[in-house]
Formats: C-alpha cells, sequence, structure tokens
C-alpha cells in the first residue's frame, strides 16, 4: 500500500479513515451513486473495502469467472444481478453459491433474466442455498421448462416470479409453482403460449395472495377471466394481445369482483372500529388499480364499460389498438349490403359507421366518469377520437397525470385545448402521429398544464418554434421531450435551452438543425442523458464539441447517418466518462482514430453500433478489444475486417453478448470458424448472413445452440473473399 493509503487507513498515527466503524464507512458508501467512486475509495482505503464487503447490499456480475470470490466476498448481499453474466450455466452457478457457503442466506432477489444456460440444476442449488428468496426473474430464458419451474416451486417464500418468455413452460409447470409458492404476490407469465385455461384456474385457487398478474399473449380465453375474478387482492392485471379474449370475458371478471365487493360490504357490518381502522387501507386491494386490454382485437367500448362498472378504485386504464365496434351478424350484414349500395352509386356513407361508434363510446364514457376521482393513466394510443370525445374525457377524469393519445385519428387542436383545459394536471402526453397538431394546442399545452414533465410530438410536422417557446416557457419541469420528424429548427432549440431540467431530447429526421441548436441545448441543459440526433445531417464536430463541454452526463447518444462528423468529433465524445450506448451507423469518415478516442475515453461504454461504418478496419477493433472491456452489444455489418481481426475482437470481450456481423465480405469460412470458437459460451444473440448457415460447421452451430446462443439468420447473399 502507498503512504498516502497507509495514512487513510490510520497504520501511522491512527486518526485516519480505519479508526471509524464499519457502519458509518458504509453509510458513507451508499452515497456514491458512481459505481467508478466506490471504487476509487476501495483502492485508497482497506478500511472502504471491508465496510464495502460487509455492507454491500446489491451486486451485478458481467463475468462468470469471479462469480465464486464476489459471492464469497460480500455476505450481506440482498439482491444479485446476473442477467449480464456471460456463458453462466448449471455447473458454474451451482459452484458459485455452494462456496459462498452460508453467505447467501440474507439474499432476496435474483435476476436471470437472459441466462439461457442456466436450468434446472442451477436452480435448485440456488434455491437450497437462499432460504429467504422472495423475487426471481427469469425471463427471456427460452429453453426454461416445467422442470425449471418444479425447481423454483421449492422457494416456499416466493412472491414474486418473472417467466417471461419462457416458452416450454406449461400448465404442469405453472402448477408446480402454484402449488409450491403460495404466497405469490407479483407474477408474470407473458408470452408463455403452453399456459390454457387449466393453469390460470389453479393459479387462482392456489395463490390468493396474487396482487399483480400479467398474462399477455397467451392463448387464454374467458374461463380465465373468470377464474382470475376470485383473486381478491389482485390490483394489477395486464392481457395484452390476448385475442381469445373478448367483451364476454371481461364482464366475467367484472361480476366476479363485484360479488366480492359485495362480500366485502356485508361483512363490514360486523366489524369493530379497531379492525375497520386496520382494513381500511386494504379495501382497494379488492378492486383492481390498473388493467391492460392492448391489443385485445376481440374487446370493444361495450366490455371495457362493464369492466369499469363499479370499479371505483381503478388508477391506470391502458385499451391502445383495441376497441373495436362489436356488431351482430344481422348488423354486420346491413352494414355490407348498404356499403356496396353506396360503393356501386360511387358515394360515401360516413354518418352509418361514425354513428355507431360514438353510440357505443359514450357507454364508455359514462362508465369513466365514474373513476373521476381515481384514474390518473389513460392510454387509447391507435383509436379513433373526437373533440367531443376528448372533452367528455376531461370532463369526466380530470385527475389524469398521463395520457396516451399515439397515432389515434381525429385529434385536433379543438380537442386537445378542451382536454388540458379541465386536466391542469397532466404530467405526461403523447401526441405521437397526430399531424393535425398546430402550435394552438401547444399553447393550450403551456397555459393549462405548468407541471408537464413528458411531451411526445412525433410526426407532428404543423408545430414550429412559436409553439415550443411557449412550452419551454411555461413548462419549466419538461424532462422529456420527442420532437422526432417535426421538422424543427434552431431557434425551437434556443427555446427548449430555458429547460434546464431535461433529460431526454429526441430530434430524428430534424435536417434544419446545426451545430448552433446544438450550442443552445449544451450551454444550459446539462442534465441530459440521451439525446437522439437521427439523421440531422448539419450536424457537425463543432456541434458534438459543444455538446461534449456542456452535457457531461450523457449516457445515449444515436448520431446514425450524421455523414459530417470524422474522426476530430468522435475525439470530443471520448470525454463522456457516463456514456453507454452509442450510434454511429453510416458514418463514412470516421476511422480507427475515432474509434480509439471512443474505446479509450468511453470506459462504461455498453453497445456500439457501426454499421456501414466503411473506413472502420482491423485496427478499429483492435482498440475495441484492447480498452472496451465492458461492451456487451455490437454491430459491425459491412465494416471492412478480416477474419483475423474478428477472432482477436471476439476473443478478447468478456462480456460482449450481442454481435451483428452481416456482410463483411473480407471475412473467411475459416475466419469465421476461429473467431465463433473463440466467443463460444458468451455470446447470447448473434447476426448472420442465411448462406453462412450451410457452409459453417454443424458441430460450431450445435454448440452455440446449447450454450444458449440465438442466431438470426439474414437472407441475403453471402459474399465473401479469402483474407
Amino acid at each position: 500500500m502507498s503512504r498516502e493509503g497507509q495514512k487513510l487507513d490510520g497504520a501511522g498515527g491512527g486518526a485516519g479513515i480505519g479508526v471509524l466503524s464499519l457502519d458509518l464507512l458504509g453509510q458513507v458508501l451508499d452515497r456514491l451513486r458512481e459505481p467508478r467512486d466506490r471504487k476509487a475509495c476501495r483502492l485508497v482505503s482497506r478500511a472502504f473495502e471491508r465496510a464495502e464487503a460487509a455492507h454491500r447490499r446489491a451486486l451485478r456480475v458481467l463475468r462468470r469467472e469471479p462469480l465464486p470470490r464476489l459471492l464469497r466476498a460480500f455476505q450481506a448481499l440482498e439482491r444479485l444481478d446476473l442477467s449480464a453474466c456471460a456463458s453462466l450455466d448449471d455447473a458454474s452457478l451451482a459452484a458459485a453459491v455452494a462456496g459462498a457457503g452460508g453467505g447467501l442466506a440474507g439474499l432476496r432477489r435474483v435476476c436471470l433474466a437472459r441466462a439461457s444456460g442456466v436450468g434446472w440444476r442451477g436452480l435448485e442449488a440456488l434455491v437450497a442455498a437462499c432460504p429467504r428468496l422472495e423475487a426471481v426473474d427469469l425471463s427471456h430464458c427460452i429453453g426454461a421448462g416445467d422442470r425449471e419451474a418444479a425447481a423454483l416451486a421449492a422457494a416456499t417464500g416466493l412472491r414474486e416470479l418473472r417467466f417471461d418468455k419462457c416458452l416450454a413452460v406449461t400448465d404442469m409447470g405453472l402448477a408446480k409453482v402454484a402449488v409450491g409458492c403460495p404466497r405469490l404476490e407479483k407474477l408474470s407469465v407473458k408470452w408463455c403460449r403452453e399456459i390454457s385455461d387449466i393453469g390460470i384456474d389453479l393459479l387462482a385457487k392456489k395463490c390468493p395472495e396474487l396482487r399483480s398478474l400479467d398474462i399477455s399473449y397467451l392463448q387464454v380465453g374467458n374461463e380465465s377471466l373468470r377464474s382470475i375474478s376470485t383473486l381478491e387482492k389482485l390490483e394489477e392485471l395486464a392481457m395484452v394481445g390476448c385475442s381469445c379474449i373478448d367483451d364476454e370475458g371481461l364482464e366475467l371478471l367484472s361480476k366476479g369482483s363485484n360479488s366480492l365487493q359485495h362480500h366485502w360490504q356485508h361483512n363490514f357490518l360486523m366489524l369493530t372500529f379497531d379492525l375497520f381502522e386496520t382494513l381500511i387501507p386494504s379495501k382497494k386491494l379488492l378492486l383492481f388499480q390498473s388493467v391492460d386490454v392492448s391489443r385485445c382485437d376481440h374487446v370493444s367500448y361495450q366490455g371495457l364499460a362493464s369492466l369499469i362498472d363499479g370499479r371505483n378504485f381503478l388508477k391506470k386504464l391502458h385499451a391502445a389498438d383495441c376497441l373495436h365496434v362489436s356488431w351482430s351478424p344481422q348488423h354486420y350484414l346491413l352494414c355490407t349490403l348498404i356499403s356496396s349500395f353506396f360503393c356501386t352509386y360511387n358515394a360515401k356513407c360516413p354518418i352509418f359507421y361514425v354513428t355507431n361508434k360514438m353510440e357505443i363510446g359514450q357507454r364508455f364514457l359514462s362508465k369513466l366518469a365514474t373513476l373521476k376521482e381515481t384514474l390518473t393513466v389513460l392510454k387509447l394510443d391507435g383509436l379513433e377520437v373526437s373533440d367531443s370525445l376528448l372533452q367528455a374525457i376531461g370532463e369526466g377524469c380530470n385527475n389524469l397525470v398521463e395520457i396516451g393519445l399515439s397515432k389515434c385519428s381525429g385529434v385536433t387542436d379543438e380537442g386537445i385545448s378542451s382536454l388540458v383545459a379541465r386536466c391542469s394536471d397532466l404530467r405526461a402526453i403523447d401526441l405521437t402521429c397526430c399531424n393535425l397538431i398546430t402550435n394552438n394546442a401547444l399553447d393550450s399545452i403551456a397555459d393549462n398544464c405548468k407541471m408537464l414533465a413528458r411531451l411526445r410530438l412525433e410526426s407532428c410536422s404543423l408545430i414550429n418554434e412559436k409553439g415550443l417557446k411557449h412550452i419551454a416557457t411555461c413548462c419549466p419541469n419538461l424532462k422529456e421531450i420527442d420532437l422526432t420528424d417535426c421538422g424543427v429548427n434552431d431557434a425551437a432549440l434556443e427555446h427548449l435551452a430555458k429547460c434546464t431540467e431535461l433529460r431526454i431530447l429526441k430530434l430524428g429526421l430534424c435536417s434544419s438543425i446545426s451545430d448552433k441548436g446544438i450550442a443552445f441545448i449544451s450551454s444550459n441543459c446539462g442534465k441530459l442523458v440521451e439525446l437522439d440526433l437521427y439523421r440531422c445531417n448539419s450536424i457537425t464536430d463543432d456541434g458534438l464539441a459543444a455538446l461534449a463541454n456542456g452535457c457531461k452526463k450523457i449516457k445515449l447518444l444515436n448520431l446514425c447517418y450524421c455523414n459530417k462528423i470524422t474522426d476530430s468529433g468522435l475525439g470530443h465524445l471520448g470525454s463522456l466518462e457516463e456514456l453507454t450506448n452509442l450510434e454511429l451507423r453510416c458514418l463514412v469518415r470516421i476511422t480507427c482514430i475515432g474509434i480509439s478516442s471512443i474505446a479509450i475515453g468511453c470506459k462504461s461504454l455498453i453497445e456500439l453500433d457501426l454499421k456501414r461504418c466503411y473506413s472502420v478496419d482491423d485496427a478499429g477493433l483492435g482498440v475495441l478489444a484492447r480498452n472496451a472491456f465492458n461492451l456487451r452489444q455490437l454491430t459491425i455489418s459491412y465494416c471492412q475486417v478480416t477474419g483475423l481481426g474478428l477472432c482477436h475482437l471476439l476473443s478478447s470481450l468478456r462480456c460482449l453478448q450481442d454481435i451483428k456481423m452481416v456482410h463483411l465480405s473480407w471475412v473467411s469460412i475459416e475466419g469465421f470458424e476461429m473467431a465463433l470458437r473463440a466467443a463460444c459460451g458468451r455470446l447470447k444473440k448473434l447476426k448472420m448472413l442465411t448462406g453462412l448457415k450451410t457452409v459453417l460447421s454443424p458441430e460450431l452451430l450445435q454448440m452455440l445452440q446449447a450454450c444458449g446462443c440465438r442466431i438470426r439468420w439474414v437472407n441475403k447473399p453471402l459474399v465473401y473473399k479469402e483474407d
């Protein structure tokens, strides 16, 4: 240890950091948000190292090799994230938890999302070593099935479980979990399409404590909703894309829940005053607070109205891309005949269809008005709306804090004005592709919604700097604004620069923006973390210089097709130490020199897109291999690299899990073979040309698949040259 380190530890005079208690040092570490700051403390003083070992509660591991050592070192862990741990499998997980001894006794939450190599053996070892396990995330482990579910069922104290896109989980696996984990409160089986009404029925019977359930994209029907209606404590229900659910199912769901409400009210009269005070907070648990029926093709206004009926505690309602008009066969036949008649005579009959839509919409709105005091989030993306509809929503739901009208036809300035006039608490407004909106709507939003934090205006081409000036002046808390394809200019950015709290700014396809506009933003928006400049082809190196100087906290930056940028511009970006995602697609002027600046300076870089950067060669990959140790996702399609450079890259980057390498014409078959073998066991996603499927060795492809790597084959001609 250096003399400075000894002094800090108090080795000489006894008055250094070493005399402080581990608890006090742990509290100091808790106040350090940046991992690099915590690491600096550990390197400077062993006292801090001991304090972190005794005090650390959360750990995210990127490689499996240090996992056993880390689990032994941190004995107080409560949360463990292994979702990015490359090449993790049953053997390594079992060995790591066994080597930790009793150090995992306090572990409560484990994330194994996309850890495709982990199976039932590893899960059994994990559950056995963690007696207090409460939450497991196994989402996107596409090979996980009933045996893995059975292994997790042994964790009897489990309260949260995510099985999203675990394609092999069936009713049998769900039954194992339901029986073994009766205290389950939160469950997601999204995209587990082998689960049927039988599994959901057993789940509802065995897990009465469920508060949140996601059955999105399952092939379940109305009987599942009948079963779900018996869950007295259910607060959140998501059934996105459940095409077999219709209005009848929503009515069953509503009736079942209403009967529970009446049961509660009947027994309420028999409660003592003390018990009343105890149960009042839990009364809301008997009714849903959040329902998502987005993309349910057979749900109409009528079904949603029956669901809302009597549900006075609903806070969030998502009904995007559904709510079709429900007609009888006779009604439909009549409409067809009328339509054919008018088409024959080259005429139009719009009133008939609108009348029927509005008729059903009014019933829906009358029920929606009963949620006036509680509804805070309403998403109607993709629906046909009108001015009167928006006015009715404003009058009936004036406590809204978020509304989604993305891709809704019929949204006008008048409708938005009538809505925001009564919903002054709105903090998030989504008007994506509402191309009738003008500055008048922005003026109304600015005048009424002073607490606005998120505004999405993508493809609203009729707005300009005048409307944005009013927004910037009246909404000082604005944190996110999407102006993609709005055609705004530098003057608009000059106004937006007044929003000092701005975190996310999307300006894709705004070709009128130049370095001057970026300079305005950089001068005053130091909290910016995400900037999208996709196809803003007037941006040059000078704009990036201003950005790097004023926006040091940027994490996500999209510069795709900004083809005036050179290596000099990337040199400025090298000072952005917190940058994690960088998209440089089709920057034809950058070379290995610019890549070197990024790789050396941006140590936090996780994702990098170099597609069609034609001047990037083996030298550029070599710089990444030597410096970008945290890189997890990389796109090098169409780059001028050889098999040697590719092999060096894949063998060096231990954290790399996702690589897209289409049309690497200078890489031979042998080059692909060597490179993929060097990275086998770490890769989770791979994108290559279909032609390679027949020329690469079957043994290699089987090995990749066995390690959990998913290969996306692109059906384009295979062109390659010898190295």
